[in-house]
């Protein structure tokens, strides 16, 4: 039988729920060594946290996180909140001797990304950061082919991640538009999950240099709002964050890089992609067609080059064979899945996680460089985490 690790949540919202759904299905798909036992969910407005407790199968429910993290029947703290809460939640769960799933950015500060792997390493628990691109499938099919050397040696990298949820000037303001809530915009939020795509895939940024816009400085004042969508208060609020930015770096294997994170590109809902191109091949994949890898080999006799377009979907490919048969694609909600049950899996077998806390503060250093490049107006070296 599988062993029980009890799970406590921190957050209700859009990863409350993406997080929720995971820990209910993944011992339906996955065989795995440990079983996730929903003990509790966390979040300050008691009457909705009790209720998503209800709808999704938690046990109980708490109001404060110190409760939380204090509670005797709580073996792993998951922490869904803005980035801004992230270092005092995970210090406290690391500090009560409790594992730790963290959302993305770890942190708004790199001192921060410091101290919360610094905690959970004297604590000795184990720790993940949730980037759950690495675990789309077609993703990591790429890096099993870059691996093995199907492309050659990288030489240019391109990341893009582009919105358009903010388009609309009238669109309300939210904690996503404050720095003191969220950290940073675009930038933190979507430049994140492209920094670590690169990581995993190419290697790491050496160096940077940048810039970053706040198009649309002033926008209606926050009335509700539920993960992309809001409805306006009275008045206006100045946005204390980034609407885009842009960067280039020099990979620490000699390759080159761009990436560009932007809310303001119209039609784009979540246009998550990169580009990489090899001394022997190309390989290219977006998220709004996530179970299609694209491939390009020079290898291929002349009349047969091309593109080719890889439907990751087959048995053979990563975590696949766990759900449905060729053809029947996956989506978002997968992802978070994968990264649960890897994480399950690493706390019952005692085997490091992966992505950890020193690869989000890694990101967070990527961050920060470039922040760094745009005030001093020149290239920034990137701060290498031990």
């Amino acid at each position: 039988m599988p062993a029980d690790i009890n799970v406590g949540l921190i957050g209700y919202k859009f990863m409350g729920k993406a997080h929720s759904n995971a820990y209910m299905t993944v011992d339906k798909f996955f065989d795995t060594t440990a079983k996730p036992v929903m003990k509790a969910v966390c979040g300050r407005d008691e009457k909705a946290v009790a209720a998503f407790a209800k709808r999704w199968g938690w046990e109980s429910f708490e109001i404060m996180w110190q409760e939380l993290v204090q509670r005797d029947d709580i073996d792993l703290v998951d922490i869904g909140t803005p980035g801004s809460t992230h270092a005092a939640m995970a210090i406290g769960a690391a500090q009560a001797g409790k594992h730790v799933f963290c959302e993305k950015p770890l942190a708004p500060t790199l001192d921060e990304a410091r101290r919360m792997l610094a905690e959970v390493r004297t604590a000795g628990v184990k720790h993940m950061v949730n980037f759950n691109y690495r675990r789309v499938p077609a993703v990591s099919l790429a890096k099993k082919m870059i691996e093995a050397d199907e492309i050659g040696e990288i030489r240019h990298a391109r990341f893009t991640y582009l919105q358009d949820w903010l388009v609309d000037p009238e669109f309300p303001m939210n904690w996503r538009l404050r720095q003191d809530t969220a950290g940073s915009g675009a930038h933190g939020d979507l430049g994140a999950h492209a920094i670590d795509l690169a990581h995993f895939l190419v290697g790491d940024l050496a160096s940077v240099v940048g810039q970053k816009k706040t198009f649309i400085t002033e926008r209606p004042a926050e009335g509700t709002s539920d993960g992309l969508t809001a409805t306006a208060g009275e008045g206006t609020e100045q946005v204390t964050v980034d609407d885009t930015s842009m960067w280039l770096t020099k990979f620490a294997n000699g390759a080159f890089g761009t990436f560009e994170a932007t809310r303001l590109a119209p039609g784009r809902k979540n246009f998550n992609r990169f580009e990489i191109n090899g001394s022997k091949g190309t390989l290219a994949w977006c998220f709004e067609d996530m179970n299609w890898l694209e491939y390009y080999s020079t290898e291929c006799p002349e009349h047969s080059q091309g593109f080719r377009r890889i439907m990751a979907t087959e048995g053979c490919h990563p975590y696949v064979g766990n759900w449905w048969p060729p053809g029947h694609i996956l989506g978002y909600e997968h992802g978070f899945t994968h990264a649960v049950y890897d994480l399950l899996e690493d706390i019952a077998q005692d085997r490091p996680c992966w992505p950890d806390f020193r690869d989000g503060a890694q990101v967070v250093a990527v961050l920060d460089a470039v922040d760094k490049s745009i005030d001093s107006g020149s290239w920034a070296d990137v701060e290498k985490i031990e």
